[in-house]
């Protein structure tokens, strides 16, 4: 009988540590988490650019996935070069692209922050080197592509972990273990997380809308159908994507309103709604992310619009301050500068507004509520009637123009609606100091770039017809006033 018993608790014991020590290889392969490397954190702006703000939990996707399926996918790409052929902003010598955060929790994963969207690139000559701007529209980045590119690719029977595998293994020397983690667990479950999106970006694929195209996304129906599921409806209003930098200068107090049309109330909704959408999920651990959010909003109410990289004309500058004062000061540097102008006095295209409801407002706020527990002032929770008078600071980077990115240039922006170009490619990052904006006719703006063209829906390049009388001379006196701003 003591026999039986002790060789009982042998049993018991041994099954214990067996357990404990499942437990442990169970957490330190999927759970446990490393804090990033210390480069990654080093400045304000690295952080901004690669810091994690914790989406690999929830969208993550790992890590040497997202290596090899441009390997095992070339075809599902705009074009040749990986990752890059999709207009990311990507610096000399990084393992990923601006906006991309590699961490390990339990494997490495790759997720998203805001600097995906908001940094930008430039190029005074053909022969120069990109300066990377933080917090500046990513004009280049084909977002649509992008997301497509993650759901063609789970779509497609390739993608098993027989293919998967092979790619993987020619790249990197996993362990044994590690290998069959990827084969039995990783790889099935990402193809089913991705296929998930399948139903959320159908409108994506509907072949009655226009493409986004390079520097734009339709930020209103991403917050409808990922964040409150709303039902496919006809609506469809592709958008610039914003510069983000000094948000401070944004005054709820004073009746200024965020996004392109005015339905956020202050940076820190912004902020907020726009991380939810890269974890597509409530953050696994709240206080965390609102700390992240209180970094960012510290972060972005500071940073700055970069300085004009070229030579100002001072005096022709100056002869353009009065100009601007006379024709441009009243929506771009007084009292309605952040609030809406009504569409019937703008004139520019409706299809934004008509994306958006008071309804989907309320839907939303509701739903961040309930999810998250988060209290923040939100959307606002009435119909769209216009879009905002825009502040100017860094103007110069911002092209193309107006709220749908139709006008290329702001010379374009001073003529008529029937004289500003029809066509144009959008994408490429050739700055034209003449004109203020970028290059976007010619074969190596028709390589980089997707075509323009402002007879499709929501493109339309009508209306805010000021300085359209202006003579040539005062048109550049103008602008050069205008690329100090």
């Amino acid at each position: 009988m003591e026999k039986s018993k002790r060789k009982l608790g042998v049993c018991l014991g041994t099954l214990l540590l067996l357990i404990g020590a499942g437990a442990f290889v169970g957490w330190y392969k999927f759970f446990r988490e490393e804090p990033q490397p210390a480069w990654v954190t080093a400045t304000p702006e690295m952080r901004f650019k690669y810091g994690s703000i914790g989406a690999e939990h929830t969208a993550g996707i790992p890590y040497w996935i997202f290596y090899v399926l441009p390997r095992l996918f070339p075809e599902k790409m705009p074009g040749p070069g990986g990752y890059a052929s999709f207009g990311l902003a990507w610096e000399p010598g990084q393992e990923l692209p601006i906006g991309f955060t590699k961490k390990v929790i339990g494997f490495p994963r790759v997720g998203n922050t805001c600097a995906v969207c908001h940094a930008t690139r430039y190029r005074r000559s053909e022969n120069e080197n990109p300066t990377f701007v933080a917090t500046g529209p990513n004009h280049t980045l084909n977002l649509e592509a992008f997301f497509r590119f993650l759901v063609d690719v789970a779509r497609d029977p390739r993608f098993n972990a027989d293919n998967l595998m092979r790619e993987i293994n020619q790249v990197t020397d996993l362990s044994w273990l590690d290998r069959a983690i990827y084969r039995f667990v990783i790889i099935p479950i990402t193809k089913k997380r991705l296929l998930e999106r399948e139903a959320q970006f159908a409108w994506i694929y509907r072949e009655d809308f226009p493409e986004w195209g390079r520097g734009r996304d339709d930020a209103m129906n991403l917050t409808k159908y990922f964040m409150v599921q709303a039902p496919m409806d006809d609506s469809v209003g592709p958008t610039d994507m914003p510069a983000i930098w000094n948000l401070k200068k944004y005054k709820p107090e004073q009746g200024m309103r965020m996004n392109l049309a005015g339905d956020s109330v202050d940076a820190r909704s912004v902020i907020i709604d726009s991380a939810l959408g890269l974890f597509n999920a409530p953050p696994p651990d709240t206080d965390a992310f609102l700390a992240q959010i209180a970094w960012l909003e510290e972060y972005l109410g500071q940073a700055q619009a970069p300085p004009y990289p070229f030579t100002i004309d001072a005096e022709k500058a100056m002869a353009g301050k009065a100009l601007f004062e006379q024709h441009c000061m009243a929506c771009h540097g007084g009292a309605r500068t952040g609030t809406p102008v009504p569409l019937d006095e703008i004139g520019t295209d409706r299809e934004r507004i008509g994306t958006w409801s008071k309804q989907n407002a309320i839907a939303t706020n509701r739903k961040v509520l309930q999810d998250t527990g988060i209290r923040r002032k939100g959307l606002v929770e009435a119909e769209l009637t216009g879009y905002i008078a825009a502040f100017l600071d860094g103007i110069w980077l911002r092209a193309p123009y107006l709220h749908n990115g139709a006008v290329p240039t702001l010379r374009d922006l001073l003529s008529p609606a029937s004289e500003r170009p029809r066509q144009f490619y959008r994408g490429y990052d050739l700055y034209d100091p003449v004109n203020v904006g970028f290059v976007t006719q010619g074969a190596e703006a028709a390589r980089a770039g997707t075509l323009f063209d402002v007879r499709e829906r929501s493109n339309g390049n009508q209306g805010h017809e000021y300085g359209v009388t202006l003579s040539e001379t005062e048109k550049d006196a103008l602008l050069e006033y205008m690329k100090g701003l």
